[in-house]
């Protein structure tokens, strides 16, 4: 079995383990983070008491600095989603496999790279959006905004990251997002205003990981 045929079958088995394993998985980490995620949404409440827009700059600025260092970690965990990594490993094998025929080698490998990015950007991300709108979510938790939607309050840096705003609950939440890396790869830039999918969310560190719609 050639580089192309294996990357292909491992990436459709990766896909197959987290269509099966992946709803019990969602439950679990929704119940360990409950708790931490309705005191922020709880907060925030009583700042936006009245109908004023609650907002986070103070709270997130300093979870900033905390985790200023980390930004090399984030980055690492992002490539290594399992979503990412098996939609890249499906594209690049499904790709090679297909062209193998007509191109050589060196050719072929670029290829399969450049339709890797191509069928996780075009292809799964769009799917994955459609299908997680219809999961069912936890209320008043900062993990039920994967899948919906979010704005850049202002432009994201050159690491690709910035503050983007979600209402969560009948609340406006301001949070720290980065962008993925498949979009950062194809030289997206976000504008304030822009409108984006959130793909993840950390409610530990009160961050989450965003994609261009």
């Amino acid at each position: 079995m050639d580089l192309y045929i294996s990357s292909m079958v491992l990436g459709a088995v990766g896909f197959t383990a987290m269509a099966l394993g992946g709803l019990g998985s969602r439950g679990a980490h929704h119940g360990g983070t409950s708790g931490h995620s309705h005191g922020l949404v709880h907060g925030h409440s009583h700042a936006g008491h009245g109908g004023h827009v609650a907002h986070g700059h103070g709270g997130h600025a300093h979870g900033g600095h905390g985790h200023g260092g980390g930004i090399g970690g984030r980055t690492f965990w992002l490539i290594t989603s399992p979503r990412f990594l098996f939609s890249l490993m499906l594209g690049f094998g499904a790709t090679g496999a297909m062209l193998h025929p007509v191109l050589p080698g060196p050719f072929l490998l670029g290829a399969a790279a450049i339709g890797a990015v191509a069928f996780e950007r075009f292809i799964v991300s769009p799917l994955w959006n459609f299908t997680m709108r219809f999961a069912s979510r936890p209320a008043s938790t900062l993990e039920s905004a994967v899948a919906d939607e979010a704005v850049a309050v202002s432009a994201f840096d050159d690491n690709g990251q910035g503050i983007v705003s979600l209402e969560l609950d009948g609340q406006v939440l301001q949070i720290l997002a980065t962008l993925q890396p498949q979009d950062r790869l194809l030289g997206t830039r976000v504008r304030a205003g822009q409108r984006l999918r959130i793909d993840d969310v950390n409610a530990e560190r009160q961050t989450c990981t965003v994609s261009i719609l």
